[in-house]
C-alpha cells in the first residue's frame, strides 16, 4: 500500500514513494497561483525528508512569482500565526505532524493563518489538477529567499494572553519531550520564559525522533521517568510541529491524550462560559464538564479547519479535539500546544491543586481507539457497506427513535443511550478509524468489537 493522502489536512505521502519532488513543486506552484504569486512563508519541522520537500516547495513558489520568507525549522502554529503578523499572503508548513518519518505533508495556510477551509482546499486541488500555473518570466523570478526568526514573534504573543508574572512567581519545575521535532526550538525557551526549571529531553532538531511523534500513553515512558527523578509539576509530551499535547501528572502517571483537551475546557470554563468546539470523535466528558457550567458543546467533523472555523463563527472560549489538540481563541482560534501549555501552567500557579487533582475532577469514561488499514481505493466502499449495515440492521430493530442516533457528518457515528461508536476515514493515513466509548471498558469494546465485525475491508 502506497498511499497518498490529499485532503482537508493538505497533502501527504511517503516519501520517496508516492510524495515525489515533482508532486511537491507542482502544488507549491499551485498554491503560488492560487494566492496570485504573494509573500508565502515557508517552515519545516525536523524529519529527514525536510530539507530535499523544502527545496522543491521554494522552487515551485519561485517559479509562481512568490515572495518567500524561509522561517526554517519552526512548529506550524507558530507559522500560522506569523502569515498576519508578518504581513504574508499564506504559508506552508512542511509537516506530516503525528506521522512516522518515512511520511511528509504540505499544509496550507490562507492569509489568516488559518489551513484553508474545505471549501478552498477543492479550488487549491481544482488548480493543481489543471495545471496552469502562473510562471515567471525569467528576469522577474526573485533572485533570493528572506530568512526570519517567528519563534520569538510566537513567545511574545503567548506573553501578551497568558498571566506570566504569576506562573514566573510559582517557580514551576516542568519536564518535556520535544520529540527531537520543532517544538525543541519553541518549548524549552517558552519554558525558560515563565520562569520553570526546564528538564528537557529529546531537544536536539538534529536527531532522529526518539519514538514514534504521535503523543499517546505508549511513547511517554521517557519523560514519566523524568517527572519523578526531577520531582516536577507536571510533565508535556510534543508532536513533530506543535499541535498535539500529552501529559504526565505529577506522579508520573501518563494521561491519554483525550485529557488533554478536557482539562483544557474545565480550566477555561471556571473562568469564562461561553461555547466550546470539539469533534464529533472526541470524548462525550466535553459535553459533561461544559454542563456543569451552563456551557454549549458544538461538534464538527474531523479536522482542523473545521475547528478553526467554528471557533470563529461562534465566538468560542476554547477548542480543540481528543487527539491532544487545543485552540485557546484568546491567541489564535488554531491548534497550539504551546498555548496549552500556558493555560495549564496558569492554572498551577494560581490553583494549589495539582495536575493529579484537576484530573481526578474530570468526568470518568471509557473509550477505545483502534485502526483498520484499508487500501485507499477501497476505503469509501467499505464505509458505504457499514452506514448501509446501520441503517437496514440498526436502525430498523431499534424499538424507539431516542434508543439509537445517527451522525453522518463524518463517516458514520452510531449513538446508543450507553456509549457511542465511530467509524471513518483517516484524513492522514490509508485507515479506517474506529472510536468507541461509554461507561464501562467492557461496554466500549463491546462496541468497538461490533463496528470492527461490521466493517468490511
Amino acid at each position: 500500500m502506497k498511499p497518498l493522502k490529499i485532503g482537508v489536512s493538505g497533502v501527504r505521502g511517503v516519501v520517496g514513494e508516492t510524495l515525489t519532488p515533482e508532486l511537491v513543486v507542482e502544488f507549491a506552484q499551485a498554491f503560488g497561483t492560487y494566492l496570485d504569486s504573494g509573500r508565502i512563508l515557508v517552515c519545516r519541522d525536523t524529519r529527514p525528508s525536510g530539507p530535499m520537500v523544502s527545496s522543491a516547495v521554494m522552487a515551485g513558489l519561485l517559479a509562481a512569482g512568490c515572495e518567500i520568507v524561509d522561517l526554517g525549522i519552526c512548529p506550524t502554529p507558530t507559522m500560522q500565526l506569523a502569515v498576519p503578523g508578518f504581513g504574508a499572503s499564506g504559508g506552508i508548513s512542511i509537516t506530516a505532524g503525528h506521522n512516522p518519518a518515512p511520511w511528509n505533508a504540505l499544509k496550507f495556510v490562507r492569509g489568516d493563518g488559518l489551513y484553508l477551509n474545505t471549501a478552498q482546499a477543492e479550488e487549491l486541488l481544482d488548480v493543481y489538477h489543471q495545471g496552469e500555473f502562473v510562471k515567471a518570466p525569467w528576469d522577474r523570478i526573485r533572485t533570493s529567499v528572506a530568512q526570519q526568526d517567528a519563534i520569538a514573534h510566537h513567545i511574545e504573543r503567548l506573553r501578551q494572553t497568558f498571566d506570566v508574572e504569576a506562573i514566573r512567581k510559582r517557580r514551576l519545575t516542568v519536564a518535556v519531550d520535544c520529540c527531537n521535532g520543532s517544538c525543541s526550538l519553541l518549548s524549552p525557551r517558552w519554558l525558560e520564559d515563565l520562569g520553570c526549571q526546564v528538564l528537557a529531553i529529546n531537544d536536539d532538531p538534529s536527531a532522529p525522533f526518539p519514538h514514534d511523534p504521535e503523543p499517546r500513553v505508549e511513547v511517554m515512558a521517557q519523560v514519566r521517568a523524568v517527572v519523578k527523578a526531577g520531582r516536577a509539576d507536571v510533565g508535556f509530551v510534543h508532536d513533530a510541529d506543535g499541535e498535539r499535547l500529552a501529559l504526565v501528572d505529577e506522579t508520573g502517571r501518563a494521561l491519554s491524550e483525550e485529557l488533554t483537551l478536557a482539562l483544557a475546557v474545565a480550566i477555561r470554563l471556571s473562568t469564562r462560559v461561553g461555547p466550546v468546539v470539539t469533534n464529533i470523535s472526541t470524548t462525550g466528558a466535553i459535553d459533561r464538564i461544559a454542563a456543569r457550567h451552563g456551557a454549549t458543546v458544538i461538534r464538527t467533523p474531523v479536522g482542523q479547519p473545521y475547528i478553526a472555523e467554528a471557533i470563529l463563527e461562534s465566538g468560542a472560549v476554547i477548542g480543540g479535539e481528543g487527539n491532544g489538540s487545543v485552540a485557546v481563541p484568546d491567541l489564535h482560534p488554531c491548534h497550539d500546544s504551546a498555548a496549552a501549555i500556558g493555560l495549564l501552567l496558569e492554572q498551577l500557579a494560581t490553583s494549589p491543586e495539582p495536575v493529579s487533582a484537576l484530573v481526578a475532577a474530570l468526568p470518568s469514561l471509557a473509550m477505545i481507539k483502534q485502526t483498520v488499514p484499508v487500501e485507499p481505493n477501497l476505503i469509501y466502499s467499505a464505509l458505504q457497506d457499514f452506514r448501509d449495515h446501520v441503517h437496514q440492521d440498526v436502525l430498523a430493530r431499534a424499538e424507539a427513535v431516542e434508543d439509537v442516533g445517527v451522525d453522518l457528518s463524518d463517516g458514520v457515528k452510531v449513538v446508543w443511550p450507553d456509549g457511542w461508536v465511530h467509524v471513518r476515514a483517516s484524513n492522514t493515513e490509508s485507515l479506517i478509524r474506529i472510536i468507541a466509548e461509554a461507561e464501562t471498558p467492557a461496554r466500549a469494546a463491546a462496541l468497538a468489537d461490533w463496528a470492527r465485525e461490521h466493517l468490511h475491508s
